[in-house]
């Protein structure tokens, strides 16, 4: 597969862009019920959609990320595969999804589960059992000390949002962002903020984002926003800035596109759930990269509409 991407690339790219997330070529969004298949028929679906590896598996069908009866079919496949690879029966358990399929990344690995096979390898769940303290060769925790060569600490992250608001970032009246987005993240098409002028983000909340190619992602926001500034020059303007209307516009559009979605039932951090003190807001678009491009585009052939161009 990878010698024929590499000897159709360019071809490759381009069908990336019609692709529901960016990804592939090759695995398209499949159209049919879960319900329209018996049991049999489901689980050739799935394991077909499996062997192709990747995030695919999540497309199998119309209905796994909307439909919770859908999703439990599709989490137990997920389930028995597991147990079917990890041989010991708890640890097994453990690393099956107890949640929603695909409301946290999913684990696309590569003989990730056989890891757990190993002699040489625990599984401790500080879910279950929350660090106690770290010591000077590892931690605690549930009363036992276990000892590292190293210890990687993978916490604090806060996606989507962090990053920009540790910024000092000011608006018009000397706002802040922090001030502007304390009941969660308000953009117009994941690009601007309204009393931000000359302000964009890039694959920011209210973009496709996280749940998308980001490579295909970020291309086309800098190429959109390539195209406004060319589109500023022309018209001798020297600020942009989104609408109060196009914004909130945007926000509810968004809002009830993720509704309809398993998404906003999740404790993830695609909703801040990791971050104390963080609104629960559901921040992607979710709607797909091919809408969105053509939502983006429709505003610009429009000229620029929900903006305002000013000296």
């Amino acid at each position: 597969m990878s010698k024929k991407i590499k000897q159709h690339y360019d071809d490759f790219r381009v069908l990336n862009k019609q692709m529901f997330a960016g990804f592939g070529a090759h695995q398209t969004r499949w159209e049919a019920s879960v319900f329209d298949l018996d049991e049999a028929g489901q689980m050739q679906r799935f394991e077909a959609r499996w062997q192709e590896g990747g995030l695919g598996f999540s497309s199998s069908f119309s209905d796994t990320g909307s439909n919770l009866d859908a999703n439990q079919i599709a989490a137990e496949f997920v389930r028995n595969k597991i147990r079917g690879t990890v041989t010991d029966p708890e640890t097994a358990e453990l690393l099956c999804p107890d949640q929603v399929l695909g409301c946290k990344r999913v684990c696309v690995d590569t003989h990730y589960y056989e890891t757990f096979n190993r002699a040489n390898v625990d599984l401790v769940s500080v879910k279950d059992h929350p660090i106690e303290r770290i010591t000077p060769t590892g931690l605690i925790t549930n009363g036992t000390q276990y000892d590292f060569d190293m210890l990687i600490f993978a916490t604090g992250f806060d996606a989507m949002t962090g990053t920009l608001l540790k910024i000092d970032i000011q608006g018009r009246a000397g706002i802040t962002l922090a001030e502007k987005w304390s009941a969660g993240p308000v953009t117009y098409l994941g690009l601007a903020i309204d009393g931000f002028p000359n302000f964009f983000t890039v694959s920011g909340p209210g973009s496709p984002s996280v749940l998308s190619n980001m490579i295909v992602t970020i291309e086309q926001h800098i190429d959109w926003i390539m195209d406004c500034l060319d589109a500023m020059q022309q018209r001798q303007a020297t600020t942009i800035e989104a609408t109060d209307t196009a914004t909130l516009d945007w926000v509810k559009t968004g809002n009830a596109i993720a509704a309809g979605t398993l998404f906003p039932t999740c404790n993830s951090w695609y909703l801040g759930a990791n971050v104390p003190g963080k609104p629960r807001i559901f921040m992607p678009y979710v709607g797909g990269f091919p809408s969105y491009v053509e939502i983006c585009e429709q505003v610009k052939r429009e000229g620029y509409q929900g903006f305002v161009f000013s000296n």
